[in-house]
């Protein structure tokens, strides 16, 4: 089955898209009349609220690459892909109880920061370079590589490099505009947009199975909807689930620049627990109106031959005009939800992590916001001129999590260790690094070769077992730091308790009971 998406899309769609593009781009043209200093343009002056947080670390994430690539892997191979969607809400019940508090209280601007106060300024540099790296080349160019690709189902023979060159501006414009205050704004308006568009879908994709679960699923192969998959399985096993998946998580929402950066903006610490309470909520969405759907589709469309066309084609083919301009919207608010950040996140280490004081001096507060702003330009330039390449990978959302796999060990390794173990020391957190990415490196080659033949969420795991072990050993070979810059980068028991006594609903700790809960549930339901 072709599905020819451009002539479904009428002017009333054509029209609520316009709609949604004036009004974000107003929206960072008004935000950055109140930018007036670096605080202002990386921070947001460190003044908002939980619900704007919480929505915006949903909407960051939930980027065109998660909706193209959780339907599609579903479609294809079932609902476990879901289980990274449900871990990361565990991560961030973990993140209100321990990194959340150590950063928060140490005023850091960019997570390299706390590296350097609590190894040396070597390894901050270092790690602030990988970032850059892999928000540009990974999470920057995947999200306008994903975008293209749905612009391309509803409107085919698009011209594939200007789509992305078009797409990378737009986000670019009012980011570079508005700061992270605009980054934020922004995200709020389009996880709204795209919940009620992604519920809409789901609903109609049931309404098309008469509203019977057996029906709607009675078509699909064994274990399709199951969330643990066996040991064997290619996609992802019971094993990589629990060493992996955890692995890839703490690194993207506890150490990823420009998630952490939301909540470092947060007016106090309670309103940074809290919007990591109402994200780990909100977490717990996708199984059902994202993940679900792409596998429901397959006994409605069964001839979709690219899983990564999997959503548009349900977008097209089930959705009535208006409401499928409402949805499309929505994912190209998804795309530009993830590319904001990520450009805002590069920017914000550069100015922060390579620059030294009397630079920054030498800029003054409105050279600095200039200067974010350029760099901004110069990165979404390189993203859109990257993003073609990633059509030689399998599929968008192998592509994200593979090049993840094989470089984020070293660093979770060095981050658990610092926090919890005052013994770590700064020789052993750069070996590590260095090490641990020659590790990974090696692992990327011999996958590509065909002579590893693990999943690479157990990769993930073992790499990070490795690296753990290195670590220790070569910091009981070498000299600790102690200086009180060290010792405050420690977490300790005492960080657990609330920043002000409230009633027991606003107890985050309670919050957390709650969501961890309703999380466990799920999981047990579609084991």
């Amino acid at each position: 089955m072709d599905f020819i998406a451009a002539g479904n899309i009428t002017n009333l769609d054509l029209w609520i898209i316009a709609l949604y593009g004036v009004s974000i781009l107003a929206i960072g043209l008004w935000v950055s009349r109140k930018i007036e200093d670096a605080d202002d343009y990386f921070l947001a002056g460190r003044s908002l609220g939980c619900v704007a947080i919480g929505f915006s670390l949903f909407a960051s994430n939930i980027s065109g690459t998660t909706l193209v690539g959780l339907s599609g892997q579903a479609y294809t191979s079932g609902i476990s892909v879901a289980n990274y969607e449900w871990m990361a809400g565990l991560l961030f019940l973990f993140m209100a109880f321990v990194t959340v508090p150590v950063f928060f209280k140490q005023r850091i601007t960019t997570i390299p920061e706390y590296l350097e106060r609590r190894y040396s300024p070597t390894v901050r540099r270092y790690f602030s370079a990988l970032t850059i790296f892999l928000s540009i080349f990974v999470d920057t160019a995947g999200s306008i590589f994903a975008g293209v690709l749905i612009l391309q189902v509803f409107f085919p023979g698009l011209p594939f490099w200007p789509s992305c060159v078009g797409l990378a501006v737009f986000a670019g414009a009012y980011t570079a505009i508005g700061g992270l205050r605009a980054v934020v704004y922004t995200d709020v308006i389009q996880a709204i947009v795209l919940l009620a568009g992604s519920t809409a879908l789901t609903w109609i994709i049931f309404a098309a199975n008469g509203y019977s679960w057996t029906q709607a699923t009675a078509g699909l192969p064994p274990g399709h909807l199951s969330l643990i998959r066996p040991l064997d399985d290619p996609n992802l096993p019971w094993l990589g689930t629990l060493i992996g998946v955890p692995i890839l998580g703490f690194y993207y929402w506890s150490t990823n620049q420009y998630i952490v950066q939301r909540v470092l903006a947060a007016r106090t610490l309670d309103h940074a627990r809290w919007s990591l309470t109402l994200a780990g909520l909100l977490k717990l969405t996708p199984l059902f109106i994202m993940v679900l759907p792409g596998a429901m589709a397959a006994s409605i469309l069964p001839d979709i031959a690219k899983a990564d066309a999997v959503f548009p084609t349900l977008v097209t083919t089930l959705l009535p005009s208006g409401l499928r301009g409402l949805v499309l919207a929505g994912l190209i608010a998804a795309i530009m939800s993830t590319i904001d950040s990520t450009l805002n996140a590069a920017s914000t280490l550069v100015y922060h992590d390579f620059l030294n004081d009397k630079q920054k001096a030498r800029l003054g507060q409105k050279g600095a916001v200039t200067m974010a702003r350029w760099l901004t330009v110069v990165f979404m330039l390189l993203a859109a001129l990257w993003a073609p390449m990633i059509s030689n990978f399998p599929g968008i959302f192998a592509y994200l999590q593979e090049i993840f796999s094989y470089a984020v060990p070293p660093v979770v390794a060095i981050f658990l260790l610092g926090l919890f173990w005052a013994r770590t020391t700064p020789a052993a957190a750069l070996a590590t690094l260095i090490i641990g990415h020659g590790m990974g490196l090696a692992t990327l080659l011999s996958k590509q070769a065909g002579w590893l033949t693990l999943h690479f969420t157990i990769v993930a795991g073992l790499t990070t077992g490795l690296c753990l072990l290195l670590c220790i050993v070569v910091s009981l070979c070498t000299t600790p730091r102690d200086d009180p810059a060290m010792r405050s980068s420690l977490w300790r028991l005492e960080m657990v308790q609330p920043d002000q006594q409230r009633g027991w609903l606003l107890d985050y700790r309670v919050q957390v009971v709650a969501v961890a809960t309703l999380t466990l549930a799920i999981v047990v339901a579609f084991w």
